[in-house]
């Protein structure tokens, strides 16, 4: 052993050389290939006639850097949280923009009617609750909600329920029944209290405590939706792909909504649970509301219309999301 790395330790002092060089010649990179392949060759040897010694472990570890150079490295996480943030998540938000507004279209017009037929119909009134618990709903416990806990322990309580629903929303979505019923019952149950706030002549009191964070809390889950609602629609009409791959492909680049929904809603809940029950005037708490929704829907179409523009899609990378096979 002792002759053996004699007559071989320049080849391995060499190759350690090459692979810890920051940038490499042509004839370098040569060398580095043709070093690489007879100290494995090496190491074969070795291992046959030692399998563990202090000789091979050295080895295995040129040969490791040495293989990195010419195979590449994967990128650092610093590297691929950057990209998720400015091109990955965006590309997302982006595609599901139109479909987005379809749903809070559709949510309003629910919530609407709900609102309008509760307050303008006392059979629906008597049906909720007794008059003197409708009044303790009117006055105490809509508003008592928002500050009955500390500020602090209330937002992540309301940060960790919404980002659980938006995760069910992009996961069940497949089923194609989970996002309507979610979408539906969650407007039944705003418009209904709409109604009865309406109905007892708060509706000021209704939106002042609703917008401040329903503005961004509630797109998130229109958000959530939406993705839910094109990995469903991926499968029943898959277009070139087959139905597997087309379902791959839009879950993998949309499951990304349900990590990045959970920053939105953590700033949607900071929103209801610092700003909704603070003494602050009306106006001001709406207007920090609308910003924190501008802010999303600036990031959506400035970030994300590039990256879409430039062939993303929120997808892995072809080396992480492995090759496909055409289909027609």
């Amino acid at each position: 052993m002792d002759a053996f790395t004699t007559v071989h330790g320049p080849q391995w002092a060499r190759l350690d050389t090459l692979a810890r060089k920051r940038r490499l010649t042509g004839e370098e990179a040569d060398e580095l290939l043709e070093l690489y392949q007879s100290v494995s060759a090496q190491l074969s040897l070795i291992r046959s006639v030692a399998a563990e010694s202090s000789v091979s472990t050295s080895l295995s570890a040129t040969l490791a850097n040495a293989r990195t150079r010419f195979t590449g490295a994967k990128s650092n996480f610093f590297v691929d949280t950057a990209r998720f943030f400015v091109i990955s998540l965006p590309a997302a938000f982006y595609r599901l923009r139109w479909l987005t507004l379809v749903l809070g279209a559709v949510f309003v017009v629910i919530g609407t009617l709900f609102a309008i037929w509760t307050a303008g119909n006392p059979a629906v009134m008597a049906a909720m609750g007794s008059d003197a618990q409708l009044r303790q709903l009117v006055d105490h416990d809509f508003v008592d909600y928002y500050s009955e806990n500390p500020a602090a322990s209330f937002a992540g309580a309301v940060w960790t329920n919404n980002a659980w629903i938006a995760a069910q929303c992009v996961a069940f979505g497949i089923t194609g029944v989970f996002v309507p019923y979610s979408i539906f019952s969650n407007a039944q149950n705003v418009g209904m209290t709409a109604g009865v706030m309406f109905g007892f002549d708060r509706g000021d009191v209704f939106f002042s405590y609703i917008l401040p964070h329903g503005l961004m809390e509630l797109t998130a889950i229109f958000i959530a939706g939406a993705a839910g609602l094109r990995i469903f629609w991926s499968w029943v009409s898959p277009g070139p792909r087959s139905r597997l791959e087309s379902l791959a492909h839009e879950g993998r680049s949309l499951i990304s909504v349900a990590a990045g929904l959970v920053l939105v809603l953590f700033v949607s809940g900071l929103v209801e649970g610092f700003v909704t029950p603070s003494p602050l005037p009306v106006w001001v708490k709406i207007t920090i509301g609308a910003l924190v929704l501008a802010a999303y829907w600036a990031y959506t179409l400035v970030l994300g219309g590039r990256a879409v523009r430039a062939g993303e899609t929120g997808d892995l990378s072809t080396d992480d999301a492995g090759a496909s096979v055409r289909s027609a």
